[in-house]
């Protein structure tokens, strides 16, 4: 069940079945994205340096420095503190200086749109894509999709295609994040639903029949023009959605 939260709430606490989802502008003015640099560390300000282009630079600075603003809060510690750790196939991790904290976290952005997961204890994924509507949707289904997912976009109406395709593409990129198994994980070895009014599910998992019971996928609603999707794992959580509002540390 998803939930909208106000603005204005304050809550970053996670309980065991709480899921909290932000989302924020990458757009941010000079001041901001200055002021977030000063709390990326030296490695994240080297890496922001390599985009060769100023948007990515910036877009980049502001989703790190406002993921290290949300998880201070849930850590309640500063900003400057938390620590990352990466797993054998790059997903982010808090680092073992944290322990015993369990929260679990997850990002992705798109266009001037970045969406953050929260989770306490659950493994969780996130994805976020801006509709293209003259990307070679069929041709990438056609090579990367499972059958049964290729046939199901090619029985639609060639006007929903697009939209289909990219709502398969954020199910089945968030259930990889989630996994933490990156390219390790091929995109036609499980299935997810994408009929339109279907709720969002791993329907198939072919390596480990019983694996897709182990997850739920929640369909996001980042605005007008953007497609996005949660994978968690486990059942009966709550997903809550908030809008960053520029607020302070």
């Amino acid at each position: 069940m998803t939930h909208q939260l106000r603005p204005n709430d304050r809550d970053e606490t996670l309980g065991p079945d709480d899921v909290h989802v932000w989302m924020a502008s990458l757009e941010q003015g000079e001041a901001e994205v200055a002021r977030l640099r000063t709390l990326l560390d030296e490695p994240e300000r080297k890496r922001a340096d390599r985009y060769s282009f100023e948007k990515g630079r910036r877009q980049f600075t502001v989703a790190r420095g406002l993921l290290r603003i949300l998880l201070g809060r849930y850590l309640r510690i500063e900003p400057t503190q938390v620590q990352f750790a990466y797993n054998a196939h790059g997903k982010p991790a808090l680092a073992e200086a944290h322990r015993p904290n369990l929260v679990r976290f997850n990002i992705s952005h798109s266009g001037e749109v970045a969406l953050f997961g929260f989770a306490n204890e659950r493994e969780l994924g996130i994805d976020l894509e801006t509709i293209r509507p003259d990307f070679a949707a069929d041709a990438i289904a056609a090579r990367f999709f499972a059958p049964a997912e290729l046939a199901s976009i090619r029985s639609l109406p060639p006007e929903d295609r697009t939209q289909a395709f990219f709502t398969c593409w954020t199910r089945k990129e968030a259930y990889i994040k989630a996994q933490g198994k990156g390219l390790a994980l091929s995109l036609d070895s499980f299935e997810v639903s994408l009929a339109p009014g279907a709720p969002a599910a791993v329907l198939v998992t072919h390596d480990d029949r019983e694996e897709a019971a182990r997850w739920s996928l929640h369909e996001l609603h980042p605005g007008p023009g953007y497609v996005g999707a949660l994978a968690v794992a486990g059942e009966g959580c709550r997903v809550r959605v908030r809008t960053w509002q520029g607020l302070t540390t």
